[in-house]
C-alpha cells in the first residue's frame, strides 16, 4: 500500500485508530477503519464535532478540519436501474450523473433514494464511507483525486473522516477512476 507523505503526523494514526485495548478499536473504530486496518492501509482518522444543522456534511468536514474542500471527498450512492453504485467526488463539486453512468457502462444514473443508500451501505447519510459497506458496490473515484497526495473520505460516521492516498482507496474499493464531477 502507499505510504503517507512524510509531512503527515504518524501519531494521529495511533492516537485515533489503533486502540486494541478498547472494544471496537477505540472511539474512532468503525467498519470503515476496521476494513482499512485489515487491508494494511496507512490512514489518519480526523474527528470533528458534527453539527446536525449543517447544510452540507462534506463542506462541514472541510471547514471543521481546516482542509481545502477539493481534498475532502463525498461518497454518493447512485441507482443505474440495474443496481446501485458509488461515486466519490470532491465536496466542492457536483456528481455528473451522465459521466458516472458512462464510467459504469450504464444507460443512466440517478442519485439513489436515501433509504436504499443507507440499507445497501449500512451507513447513515453524511457518514457513508466507501470502506466496510454491508454490500460491496461498484465504485468510481473522480479523477481529480490523483491531483493530491492524500484525500479525505468519510470514516463511517458523521464527524469522522479518514485521510489516505487515492491509490489505496482505488485498491481497497477496486474502484474505477474517471472524470465524474463538475463545478457547481
Amino acid at each position: 500500500m502507499s505510504r503517507l507523505p512524510a509531512y503527515l503526523p504518524r501519531t494521529a494514526y495511533s492516537a485515533f485508530v489503533a486502540r486494541p485495548d478498547r472494544k471496537g478499536g477505540g472511539s474512532a473504530g468503525t467498519r470503515a477503519t476496521t476494513a482499512l486496518r485489515t487491508a494494511g492501509v496507512e490512514f489518519i482518522a480526523h474527528s470533528y464535532e458534527h453539527d446536525p444543522a449543517a447544510p452540507s456534511y462534506g463542506m462541514e468536514a472541510a471547514q471543521s478540519l481546516g482542509i481545502p474542500p477539493e481534498r475532502v471527498f463525498k461518497t454518493l450512492v447512485v441507482d443505474t436501474g440495474a443496481g446501485l453504485a458509488v461515486g466519490i467526488v470532491p465536496v466542492d463539486r457536483q456528481l455528473d450523473l451522465k459521466a458516472i453512468a458512462q464510467a459504469l457502462e450504464a444507460k443512466r444514473a440517478d442519485l439513489a433514494a436515501a433509504a436504499a443508500a443507507q440499507r445497501s451501505t449500512g451507513y447513515v447519510l453524511g457518514g457513508i464511507s466507501p470502506f466496510g459497506q454491508t454490500k460491496t458496490l461498484p465504485t468510481v473515484l473522480d479523477a481529480t483525486a490523483a491531483e493530491h497526495a492524500t484525500i479525505l473520505v468519510s470514516g463511517g460516521r458523521r464527524g469522522l473522516d479518514v485521510e489516505l492516498a487515492p491509490a489505496d482507496l482505488v485498491t481497497v474499493c477496486r474502484a474505477t477512476v474517471a472524470p465524474i464531477s463538475r463545478t457547481r
